[in-house]
C-alpha cells in the first residue's frame, strides 16, 4: 500500500468569487479506505465531482493509475476505472434490482454491434450482475422492484451498480446518510468487504464508520485541506478538533 492509485495537486473549482475546492493535494493509496471528513460546506462533495468527471476543474490536476485525467468527462473517467456512488441514490426505482445492475454492466460492453441478439442472452453480462448483486448484498432480491427496497437496500443496489462497471476506485459520496444504526452496520460490513478489493475514498459523517473503516483521514475546511493522515494523528489534531471534531472528547468517543 506504498504507490498511489490516485493523486491530485493544486485541485480546484472556483464558482464565480466562492472558492468550493481550494488548492487540494490529495493521495489515495492502493488498496485502502482514505476518508474525506468536514462541515456542510467544505468542498468534499465537489472534491468528488472533480475526480469522477462531472465537473471540470478551474485549476490544478488529477493523475488516476499512472496517466493525467484531468478535464475528462465523466464516461471517460467510468471507462478507466473510477466508479462513484452520489449523495442521493441514484437508481431505478422502477426496474428490478437485477435490471438495474444488468443496465450497468452492459454498460462495459466493448462492442454495440449486437442489434439482432436478445441483450438477455449475454453471457458475460449475466454473470457479472450476479456478481454484482452478490457482492453488494442482495444476491437473493434480484427480482424485487427497486423502488420497494428499504432506504439501505438501495444504497447497496447503488453499489452493486458501481461494482457492475468493473472499477478498480470507488468514489463514495455519504453512502450513509439518513440511515439507522443497523443498516449504517450493514453499509460498514459491505465497505469492509470491499475494501479487500477496491481502493476506496469515502465522503462520509458517521463518524463512528469513518473511524471503523479508513485507513486514511483527511479533514477539509472552507474547500482547503486542513489535515491528512492516518486516523490516529488527523483525530490528535487540534485544529481538527477545533474546526470539525467539537473538541479532544468527540474526536475520542
Amino acid at each position: 500500500m506504498t504507490d498511489a492509485i490516485l493523486r491530485t495537486a493544486n485541485l480546484s473549482r472556483r464558482f464565480g468569487g466562492l472558492n468550493a475546492v481550494d488548492g487540494v493535494d490529495l493521495e489515495l493509496r492502493r488498496g485502502e479506505v482514505h476518508a474525506v471528513l468536514g462541515p456542510n460546506g467544505a468542498g468534499k462533495s465537489t472534491l468528488v465531482n472533480l475526480l469522477s468527471g462531472d465537473l471540470p476543474p478551474s485549476a490544478g490536476s488529477i493523475h488516476y493509475d499512472g496517466r493525467e485525467i484531468t478535464g475528462l468527462p465523466a464516461h471517460r473517467v467510468s471507462q478507466l476505472g473510477i466508479g462513484r456512488s452520489f449523495q442521493k441514490t441514484n437508481i431505478f426505482p422502477g426496474l428490478s434490482c437485477d435490471e438495474n445492475v444488468w443496465l450497468a454492466a452492459q454498460s462495459r460492453q466493448r462492442s454495440s454491434l449486437r442489434f439482432f441478439r436478445p441483450a438477455q442472452h449475454n453471457r458475460a453480462v449475466r454473470e457479472l450482475t450476479d456478481a454484482s448483486l452478490a457482492r453488494c448484498g442482495l444476491g437473493r432480491h434480484g427480482q424485487r422492484r427497486a423502488g420497494a427496497l428499504s432506504h439501505g437496500e438501495q444504497r447497496q443496489l447503488e453499489i452493486g451498480m458501481v461494482l457492475a462497471t468493473q472499477p478498480q476506485l470507488l468514489l463514495l459520496d455519504e453512502p450513509m446518510a439518513g440511515m439507522g444504526r443497523e443498516e449504517s452496520e450493514q453499509l460498514v460490513a459491505l465497505i469492509k468487504d470491499l475494501s479487500r478489493d477496491y481502493s476506496l475514498l469515502l465522503i462520509e459523517h458517521d463518524m463512528d464508520a469513518v473511524f471503523a473503516v479508513a485507513d486514511r483521514l483527511t479533514v477539509m475546511v472552507n474547500g482547503r485541506v486542513i489535515a491528512s493522515g492516518d486516523v490516529a494523528t488527523v483525530r490528535a489534531s487540534r485544529e481538527v478538533q477545533e474546526a470539525y471534531l467539537g473538541g479532544a472528547a468527540a474526536v475520542g468517543s
